[in-house]
């Protein structure tokens, strides 16, 4: 069986396509993979890196804008959607997959509709409660569209071909054990780790709180291991904005950037508290490990979906939700500080997240991808 997946831009497009494919192989290991994505999304870096081999196909976005530049860039625009189709169909007639899945993003287009148009099934798999333009404009055309949340369905016009699976978790994530993470991390039992992360591109405002934050850890004296994710925008200019605070990171061990975390399943299932936007794949994995968390949505998202799904959550106690207009670094030191004080709110918090955990949504979107094939 050939599959080949796209979906690209940030890791919420991209993670859930590794999962798919990490669980095809599971269940059929001559299941062949490939990704389509384009070479300034994170795609680039994480294919790659998982070992699946990755078609570069170049496209971005329209800007809402009716100035000269951005009138510019959408006439680029359109004209390198127009190329992307062209490339897109000569790669699926050349590799010849059995099923084009597309997880979002602009990349997504070109893909699924050569695919659509040479006659090859598709599905689309859409993680937000609110669908994505890319979904709503393929939807009708794919033989499959599978929701994460409800609320989707009538937004994608109550078609039947679209069905309720979850958001798919990776099988790491899924199996991923906490006392063995830890002792990978060199954590002892009394030890409290964070982790943080806003997305594979970073968020500046955040981030600066967040330089903030490791700041005043440094100069009152971490007494938690804090790893932070920066994203790719922000790796370069966060630690100097950290040492312009007047804090040494060098001389704070127990404080970590990176541009990425490839590890994820192990340093979160190592955490005791995640710190994070609340997007949905995040918020699947969050779950599927049953861990406390701080959620900052995005308020850069259509609709403001974040806060909804993270207000769900925070509805039954899974997680706490400070807005990023009411962020700070010392607020979020002092609502990470009081998380970690106190053992049982944290376990409360961790059981009510992972009783809300999809962990059979990978087999549902498997099933459903053998019934488009098949059909």
């Amino acid at each position: 069986m050939k599959l080949y997946i796209t979906g690209g831009g940030t890791g919420g497009h991209v993670t859930p396509g590794l999962a798919i494919a990490r669980y095809f192989q599971q269940k059929r290991p001559d299941t062949e993979v490939r990704f389509a994505g384009t070479s300034k999304g994170i795609e680039a870096q994480l294919i790659p890196r998982e070992g699946y081999p990755l078609d570069i196909v170049e496209i971005t976005g329209l800007r809402r804008s009716m100035r000269p530049k951005a009138i510019g860039h959408n006439i680029g625009a359109m004209y390198q959607t127009l190329t992307a189709q062209a490339k897109a169909k000569k790669l699926l007639q050349k590799h010849r997959p059995d099923c084009v899945i597309g997880c979002g993003g602009y990349v997504s287009f070109p893909i699924v509709s050569a695919a659509q148009k040479l006659g090859i099934p598709t599905v689309l798999l859409e993680v937000n409660a609110l669908p994505g333009v890319t979904t709503k404009m393929l939807a009708k055309k794919a033989k499959k569209v599978l929701i994460c949340f409800e609320e989707a369905r009538s937004l994608l016009g109550n078609g039947d071909n679209i069905f309720m699976t979850g958001s798919p978790v990776r099988t790491e994530i899924v199996f991923a054990d906490r006392a063995s993470a830890r002792k990978k991390c060199g954590l002892s039992e009394n030890d409290r780790m964070v982790v943080s992360f806003w997305g594979s591109m970073g968020a500046k405002y955040m981030n600066e709180h967040m330089a903030d934050m490791l700041a005043r850890e440094a100069l009152e004296g971490t007494k938690f291991r804090h790893v932070h994710a920066t994203g790719s925008a922000a790796y370069a200019w966060l630690p100097e904005l950290v040492a312009s605070k007047g804090a040494d990171l060098k001389a704070h061990p127990n404080i970590c950037l990176t541009e990425y975390i490839y590890d994820m399943a192990d340093q979160m299932a190592a955490a005791d508290l995640i710190i994070c936007r609340a997007g949905a794949a995040t918020i699947g994995e969050l779950c599927a490990l049953g861990r406390a968390s701080i959620m900052v949505p995005s308020p850069y998202v259509a609709e403001n979906h974040q806060e909804k799904n993270a207000r769900a959550l925070e509805k039954v106690g899974a997680c706490q939700v400070l807005l990023e207009n009411q962020a700070s670094g010392q607020k979020l030191l002092d609502m990470t500080t009081a998380l970690l004080a106190d053992d049982d709110k944290r376990e409360k918090m961790a059981h009510s997240a992972a009783k809300l955990a999809t962990l059979d949504a990978g087999e549902k979107i498997y099933q459903h991808i053998l019934e488009a094939i098949g059909s």
